[in-house]
């Protein structure tokens, strides 16, 4: 190894050092590289750094290259530019106040730290190879760096003057001229080139490489199935060969002899020739070869890292790069790169663009240098580019957005290459095979891949023209015209092409292609406006540009005429024109030229220059309007149906052709063209022209008349499209040029008629308007002047209204409105006018004022063909003949009438009536009044035609018009007569109709107040009724007893409020009468009836676990102890069975649910929605997804027994109770039989020590009272089996079994877990315990319980009994086996159900059933209740690390009980006795026990059907107040700890014993983890507001298995907060035997399967319910409009909404994900199924 520090000298020493170099990397590559035995990956690295890269650095530094480096780092400062090169998919950001353009981006780091970060930005995901533009100055109007790259005042652009020591430079020149030469050689390779000279190995080696090419012909798995079958690998190799093949763009897959090689190659060829046309790229290369590349590779990395020392490095790199030979004509060394890319494979160019990105582009000399060079090459590079298969993302083309962007280049350019030409020339080179015999473009059978490559060429065009020139030099103008010239010939080929003439007879036999030449127009619409801009800013280059788009279009030859000028009469009027019928002769809808010389000609009026137009008056403008004129009517005769037989495609045209997308450069100009030859032209002549283009001037003339109704409505069709014409031609002036208006002015009109139609979302308002190059439309300036916002609810979105004042400009016949619009907008305003009781007329709106240039256009509305046509139609309504008129025409023409009126008040107020020649009322009043039908007599004939109704509020309008304008002309006020006349009606009308509005609202207040009183008559009923029911209800328990006086009812009133224990009340007797939804049928609950059941789902939730991520396993053998018998406190895994609450007949459900199965099987991906094996099936009504049913079980209506009641309970204290249990389960064989019983001695002296009575014995619990069982009938048993069948298979994963042990243990499990998280939901949401639930959540609910009470009767007593002794174990230690729990184990509310629902199964005998009597299970229960209180008060205890701070109050009984009790405890667990107050114990306890004295209460209330307090019923009872009513109702004292004192004697050895247990000691020492009381409430993770924090937290997420580079999809887990690795084969995972992504096996074990996932990039919720299902949903976070943008396709700054984060929170807590996937699934209709597992 002590060679290497000599070599660089040697290299010093050396004549030619590039001969040295070659030759020492002539032996070491091959030693590192491709050897048959090939190194690990990371020794390669090793010997790479230590053989090659330091003796080249050595060389570099003249020294040890750490010590240059540090010397170099003190002289230098950093770069200015950020220049970070962008991976696929990475988050940038646009400034849209500040950017030069849309390509001007920052990385998230610069955006963080900029001035833009309060801006208006937007961000979008890089689709890879562009860099960070900041500190780019001409990249931004304000702010180019952020605060890292801001060179600062003190070291502004010292960086230019960092240069290196010559010595070193010079150094490095030789360096790097040695190193790129090898590098362009090797990159530079042809399959069958040698190795230069310098690198020829000595020997030979037989040693070649089989390498296969990525290319975009062939899918994944072509390549698998054809490398199997080559290069015999399996299946998993070959899918490594397929993803690194299609990741770095090569692989070599076989390494042998040359001959092993050709057979692998022409293996793989033909085998991959089956599949797809074209063989795979197959090469054979020699090891030494492949060694050498690899090298090469690297040296690019290694370039960059040097490159990246020192900006002397940086010059030293671009000077050997960009310098040719000057004696060879060979390019330099980084054009032979370029010219190579189409050939190089992915890997390399990506190295060799990185090069260029670091060095070129960082330096503006040389980037000016390099864009010299890359325009030099375009041409070339952009034909490799369209033969290449590959994305232009990875084509060295894409690198033009970062030359041609940048103003000051792209002037150099024009100056010194003229790149428009190139541009210009390069497309038209690469289209010239679609141009026919007349020079016209003919797109028939192109190839739409080619096409489009060719228009991303129009991109460069647009780039180059994006910031136009303020100062013009002669050369730069005179450049910049001959680009223009070159341009005009591109048009000259689009002008006219496509031309299509109308079928008769038969329809078109093959749909003509038309979409090529749109994408053109649409490429092109941008580029025509900025060419438009460019010429605007200097009024010699308009000039120039107007004469030559002029020249151009003379010397056009499309669709000439064919016959001669004829002389046409109207009115008196001559018009000498040449026939065209478009109807008969070809026409064509590209017309770029015309319109072209429109928009100059505007802008020539808007700058003035108009002046210096020489014989501007010699321009024929017929001629010019002719084809524009000829467009407009094909459009016009396409919607009249006359071109039925043409078929789609020209519909398809003429809509785009009016579209928000082309009608900027297509019909508006038209359109525009129309009004300048309407400004030029006589107005009678150019009327005349038009209805003869139109092909109605016979019929106007009134030589024509048809009986054919076919012919008829055609003409009534064209008479309303050319009315319309005439009305757009005359009112449509919002044009700069036009009129006096501005781009804002023009903005805010379009907004006004979108907004007309209905209100719209920010989004659907900017897809309506034009967007200009920057895509930007202008709609945020305005938007506030004339519309207000409303904000979103919890879903839809932000919707803005047009403010009322506006609603004046609105103009139903606005010419940018679609069919569909027009009639939209016109409903919505005459209803709008109908609600403000205003007439039904829609005025047309009082335009701005015409320029100076097409002031004459007016006279169109007072010339003689215009009455003449005016009148004819009116006339035509007025005789009422069906089929010669239309309405909508009468509509358009009273338009028309309303637009001259207004015109000519305009004028008469304007000026005085002398100066004014606008005649139009004087004509309307005098001509063919002599016949009464002049239009003003037509007009009033026409009001009274019933069939025009609609139109009648308008005709008045416009008779009042006429009225007015006289009175202008004769200098008086409308005449009294005519005023009263016209007002008088409306008055009337108007006061009819307020007078009927008040006595319609008299009218619904008394039904209002009547309906009031019945049904507060109804309530007073209904209480008192109850208070009946109330007084009755004790008495009926003993008969024949005196009344009870009438003070004593509100006493037992209050008694009644009790669900436990001997002063329980009674189960109201309330028949419940339900309809099935199927069957629509009636049937009562009974327990003898028809089984009625509720639709149900039962599902494993994590909700409330306290470990997250941590999912227990059950033990499978029936004998654990374990979940499900005994529920951790962590309450990890619970069983959640929810209903929508929709009763169906059991035999309904049967019939529907095997429907289901029948059908489902049958359609398509129907397994996304439901799975069948699992039983699932949606609700019939609401279309929840449920897997099961819940029987619905009445409750016994039972009337209590207090005397009975009492007298027992002088006997059955808590000591007795506890004796008789034991004795019971003692004597059950089923306990004795099992040997591992505690039942020796031991427990004999308690149980003597515990009582003084005599010793109960096994049957002693039967005496205090049972009774029968229930008896239920057949199909409600068989409905318990289905329903804890389901919730065992589903709440364990198991096998349905349901003789299983654990069924009924899944019963009270779900019981107890659905209570405990409805109060969760209650608690969260901050509502009263009872009465907030809806009324399907409550009658759910009530099922379950109901349900898992009854469930013990299909099971097996004695395994019920087992259950009940095991569990009985944690309260009573006597009767504890080894395994079980401690106190701290257990979650005492699922104990608390399975002990009250497993206890009746003590009283069953051998013979009889039996169960407890109503006043044994009371006190069963008040017993149990009261033991798993002390016992959870006690857990609280133990659990509690510290207790709250409670202000000094005095000392109370509760206090000095807790005090008691706290010490109590610490002597028994030998702890030390706390300094804590009595108060601070009391409230930590009562704080920790109020959620399971919440459930409980929830529980008794089902499970009993005793009636709460109303205090509970109510949010604003105060904490304490609601304890006491809690305690009050559950039996228990208000002060918790006097159960300790009550019960003393029975609880001390208890507490002993409790206290002493293992687990308890160990957790006490803080070995292990217990649960704090009460439970943290889970929520989702708390998100941030701005959604950019995010997508920066994704920018640094890094995968945990991989270290590629390569795009992920970071996905953020809402429940925990976990980050992963979506959707990449990099964290692919096993479960149960199948491949899952990372999201699948995150939920399983972090939701049980459900997981709710925000996917970062893509800004959306994933919901996932299982490994085939998910959906996605909205993400919370809205842009300030009130949308939400899936994949950030807008990009607006996004912020989180609270309140639809809360929804989502409520989503999960109520386990409502699996509903809202199949709601959501089954509404998109899915054809491919989506991967979920995948994800």
């Amino acid at each position: 190894m002590t060679l290497f520090p000599f070599v660089p000298q040697e290299w010093l020493e050396a004549a030619d050092s590039r001969a040295e170099l070659l030759r020492y990397l002539k032996e070491q590559v091959p030693q590192i590289f491709c050897l048959k035995t090939e190194h690990s990956p990371q020794e390669e690295e090793e010997l790479m750094q230590s053989r090659l890269f330091h003796p080249l650095e050595c060389f570099l530094f003249g020294e040890d290259p750490q010590e240059g480096l540090e010397k170099l780092k003190q002289a230098c400062t950093s770069s200015q530019l950020c220049g970070r090169v962008f991976k696929e998919g990475e988050t940038v950001y646009s400034c849209r106040d500040c950017a030069i353009d849309p390509t001007c981006i920052m990385c998230m780091d610069c955006f963080q730290d900029s001035v833009h970060k309060s801006h208006r930005y937007k961000m979008h995901a890089s689709s890879g190879g562009g860099f960070c533009d900041c500190g780019d100055e001409e990249a931004w109007k304000i702010g180019p760096c952020c605060s890292k790259h801001d060179p600062g005042a003190a070291t502004a652009m010292v960086t230019d003057e960092c240069l290196l020591e010559p010595e070193i430079y010079e150094r490095a020149e030789k360096l790097f001229r040695g190193l790129l030469h090898y590098v362009t050689e090797l990159l530079v390779w042809e399959e069958n080139s040698e190795l230069s000279a310098e690198l020829q190995p000595r020997t030979k080696d037989n040693a070649y490489y089989c390498v296969l090419y990525n290319d975009e012909h062939h899918s994944y798995d072509h390549v698998i199935y054809t490398l199997q079958r080559s290069v015999n690998c399996n299946e998993a190799e070959a899918q490594t060969h397929t993803a690194l093949i299609d990741k770095e763009g090569r692989r070599a897959v076989k390494r042998g002899t040359l001959r092993s090689c050709q057979q692998a190659k022409d293996l793989i060829r033909s085998n991959s020739e089956h599949i797809s046309l074209q063989p795979l790229r197959v090469e054979i290369l020699h090891a030494a070869v492949m060694a050498h590349q690899t090298f090469a590779l690297r040296l690019g990395s290694w370039f960059q890292k040097i490159i990246g020392y020192s900006v002397g490095f940086r010059q030293a790199f671009c000077q050997v790069a960009l310098e040719s030979d000057p004696d060879s004509d060979q390019p330099c060394l980084i054009s032979s790169l370029m010219l190579h890319d189409a050939r190089m494979f992915k890997g390399a160019r990506k190295i060799v663009h990185e090069l260029i990105f670091s060095s070129m582009l960082m330096e503006t000399e040389f980037k000016r240098l390099f864009a010299i060079e890359f325009t030099k090459h375009f041409k070339q590079l952009q034909k490799d580019f369209i033969n290449d298969d590959h994305e232009r993302s990875i084509s060295i083309t894409a690198l033009s957005v970062q030359i041609f962007t940048v103003p000051t280049l792209a002037r150099q350019l024009i100056k010194e290459a003229n790149v428009i030409k190139v541009i210009v020339d390069t497309v038209m080179e690469l289209l010239q095979e679609h141009l026919d015999v007349n020079n016209r473009f003919f797109f028939l059978g192109y190839n739409s891949d080619k096409f489009s490559r060719i228009q991303v060429i129009f991109h460069d065009l647009r780039y180059i023209l994006i910031s136009k020139p303020s100062i013009w030099t002669d050369e730069l103008r005179t450049q910049f015209i001959e680009g223009f010239k070159v341009f005009l010939g591109l048009l000259k080929c689009m002008q006219g092409m496509e031309e299509v003439k109308r079928q008769f007879g038969q329809h078109i036999a093959v749909e003509p292609e038309w979409e090529a030449g749109f994408s053109l127009q649409i490429q092109l619409r941008h580029i025509l406006a900025m060419f438009q801009d460019w010429c605007s800013s200097d009024d010699e280059l308009l000039l120039l540009g107007f004469k030559e788009c002029h020249k151009v279009l003379m010397e056009c030859n499309n669709q000439p005429f064919h016959r001669e000028a004829t002389d046409y009469y109207m009115c008196k009027h001559i018009l000498h024109v040449r026939p065209y019928k478009v109807s008969q002769q070809p026409v064509s809808i590209h017309l770029p030229i015309s319109r072209l010389l429109a928009g100059l000609y505007v802008t020539l009026c808007r700058t003035g220059a108009i002046e210096h137009l020489d014989n501007s008056e010699s321009f024929d403008l017929t001629q010019l309007a002719e084809h524009p004129l000829r467009c407009v009517v094909l459009a016009a005769q396409v919607s009249a149906e006359m071109w039925r037989r043409n078929g789609l495609s020209l519909v398809s045209q003429v809509y785009y052709y009016q579209d928000v997308k082309c009608r900027d450069e297509m019909y508006d100009k038209d359109i525009l063209m129309l009004q300048i030859a309407a400004s030029k032209m006589d107005a009678n002549h150019f009327l005349m022209l038009i209805l003869l283009r139109f092909e109605l001037f016979d019929y106007f003339n009134g030589s024509c008349s048809s009986k054919d109704q076919d012919e008829l409505i055609q003409w009534n069709r064209l008479t309303e499209e050319m009315l319309y014409l005439l009305i757009v031609i005359v009112g449509e002036r919002y044009v700069p040029g036009v009129s006096q208006v501005t781009k804002e002015d023009v903005t805010m009109r379009e907004v006004i008629h979108l907004l007309c139609i209905e209100p719209m979302a920010h989004s659907s308002l900017v897809k309506g308007l034009p967007e200009n190059e920057s895509h930007e439309t202008g709609l945020e300036a305005v938007i506030t002047k004339v519309a207000t916002f409303k904000k979103p609810g919890v879903s839809g979105h932000g919707l803005y209204e047009v403010r009322k004042e506006r609603l004046v400009e609105f103009n139903p016949f606005f010419y940018h409105y679609s069919r569909s619009q027009h009639s939209k907008a016109e409903e919505s305003q005459k209803k709008r006018r109908t609600q403000e009781s205003n007439d039904k007329a829609l005025r047309p709106p009082v335009p701005p004022a015409f320029c100076p240039a097409f002031s004459s256009i007016v006279r169109l509305l007072c010339c003689d063909i215009i009455i003449h046509i005016l009148r004819r139609v009116l006339q035509r309504a007025a005789e009422d003949r069906a089929t010669h008129w239309t309405e909508a025409m009468i509509q358009r023409a009273l338009h028309l009438i309303g637009q001259a009126l207004i015109e000519e008040k305009i004028q008469l107020e304007d000026s005085t009536v002398e100066e004014v020649t606008f005649d139009f009322s004087l004509k309307a009043r005098k001509i063919g009044s002599e016949h009464g039908k002049s239009v003003f007599l037509l007009l009033s004939k026409i009001k009274s035609v019933p069939s025009l109704e609609a139109q009648k509020d308008m005709v008045k309008w416009v008779l009042q018009m006429f009225e007015i304008v006289k009175c202008l002309r004769e200098k008086s006020s409308p005449t009294a007569s005519m005023s009263v006349e016209a007002t008088k009606p409306e008055e009337s009308a108007q006061d009819k109709e307020k007078a009927e509005r008040k006595r319609k609202a008299e009218a619904a207040k008394l039904h209002r107040q009547k309906i009031m009183a019945q049904m507060s008559a109804m309530q007073k009923n209904f209480i008192e009724s109850n208070k009946m029911l109330y007084d009755n209800m004790p008495e009926s328990g003993t008969q024949g007893e005196p009344v009870i006086a009438a003070e004593s009812c509100a006493m037992e009133h209050m008694e009644l409020c009790v669900a436990v224990g001997p002063h329980r009340g009674s189960t109201p007797a309330d028949r419940e009468v339900l309809t099935c939804i199927l069957c629509q049928e009636e049937q009562e609950v009974a327990a003898q009836a028809q089984a009625m059941v509720l639709t149900a789902c039962v599902q494993r939730s994590t909700v409330l676990t306290q470990c997250r991520g941590k999912i227990p396993t059950s033990r499978e053998d029936g004998t654990g102890t374990s979940y499900p018998l005994f529920m951790p406190p962590e309450l990890a895994v619970g069983t959640h069975t929810g209903s929508c609450g929709h009763v169906m007949h059991a035999t309904c459900w049967q019939k529907y649910f095997e429907a289901v199965q029948n059908t489902t099987r049958n359609r398509l991906h129907a397994e996304l929605i439901i799975d069948l094996e699992n039983g699932e099936y949606l609700c019939p009504l609401c279309k929840s997804l449920c897997n099961t049913v819940v029987p619905l079980i009445p409750l016994e209506p039972l009337m209590f027994n207090y005397e009975n009641a009492e007298i027992i309970g002088q006997h059955l204290t808590l000591p007795r109770w506890i004796q008789i249990l034991s004795a019971r389960v003692k004597g059950l064989k089923s306990v004795t039989q099992d040997n591992d019983c505690n039942t020796e001695g031991s427990s004999v002296d308690v149980d003597t020590g515990l009582c003084g009575e005599s010793q109960p014995d096994f049957r002693s619990i039967l005496s205090y009272g049972v009774q029968e069982p229930r008896k239920f009938s057949d199909s409600i048993v068989e409905m318990l089996v289905v329903c804890a069948t389901t919730v065992h298979r589903v709440g364990l994963q198991t096998a349905p079994n349901e003789l299983c042990p654990r069924v009924p243990l899944m019963a009270w499990n779900t019981c107890a877990f659905t209570i405990q998280a409805i109060e969760n939901i209650l608690q969260e949401e901050d509502k009263p315990l009872f009465g907030s639930l809806q009324n399907r959540q409550l009658a759910g609910l009530k099922a379950i319980v109901q349900f898992s009470a009854t469930q013990r009767l299909k099971s097996s007593q004695t395994v019920i009994q087992r259950h009940f002794t095991d569990m009985l174990g944690v309260l009573i230690p006597v009767l504890s086996r080894k395994n079980t729990p401690s106190l701290l184990e257990v979650d005492f509310f699922h104990l608390l159900v399975g002990l009250v629902l497993s206890i009746p199964s003590l009283y069953q005998e051998e013979a009889v059933d039996l169960q407890p009597s109503t006043v044994s299970s009371a006190y069963n229960h008040l017993h149990i209740l009261h033991l798993v209180t002390m016992a959870h008060m006690l857990q609280i205890l133990l659990t509690s690390p510290d207790f709250p701070a409670v202000a000094g109050g005095e000392e109370t009984e509760e206090t000095r009980a807790a005090a008691e009790l706290l010490t109590t405890v610490s002597q028994h667990t030998g702890r030390q006795i706390p300094d804590v107050s009595g108060s601070s114990v009391a409230e930590r306890v009562k704080r920790g026990i109020e959620p399971f004295l919440r459930c409980a209460a929830l529980f008794f209330n089902c499970l009993t059907g005793v009636h709460p307090p109303e205090e509970l019923f109510s949010a604003a009872v105060t904490p304490q107040g609601q304890m006491e009513e809690l305690c009050r109702y559950l039996a228990l004292p208000s002060d918790l700890f006097q159960l300790f004192q009550e019960h003393r004697d029975p609880v001390t050895p208890l507490l002993q014993r409790w206290c002493g247990s293992p687990a308890v000691t160990k957790a006490l020492n803080g070995k292990m983890q217990t649960v704090r009381y009460p439970r943290r409430r889970n929520r989702l993770i708390d998100l941030p507001e701005d959604y950019s924090a995010l997508l920066n937290q994704a920018c640094h997420f890094q995968c945990p298995k991989s270290t590629d580079d390569e795009r992920k999809h970071p996905t953020l887990c809402l429940f925990c907060g976990a980050m992963l690795c979506s959707q990449s084969s990099c964290c692919l995972s096993q479960l149960d035997g199948e491949d899952v992504g990372a999201c699948t096996a995150h939920a399983a074990t972090c939701g049980a399967g459900v997981g709710m996932f925000l996917r970062i990039r893509e800004c959306e919720i994933v919901l996932m319910a299982s490994k085939t299902r998910g959906s996605t949903y909205p993400a919370p976070y809205l842009d300030d409009y009130g949308e939400t943008d899936p994949h950030l396709v807008r990009g607006n700054p996004l912020h989180l909404c609270p309140e639809r984060y809360r929804k989502l929170n409520q989503l999960w807590q109520q386990h409502c994900i699996l509903e809202e996937i199949a709601r959501s699934l089954e509404v998109v209709n899915v054809m491919f199924a989506f991967e979920w597992q995948m994800l």
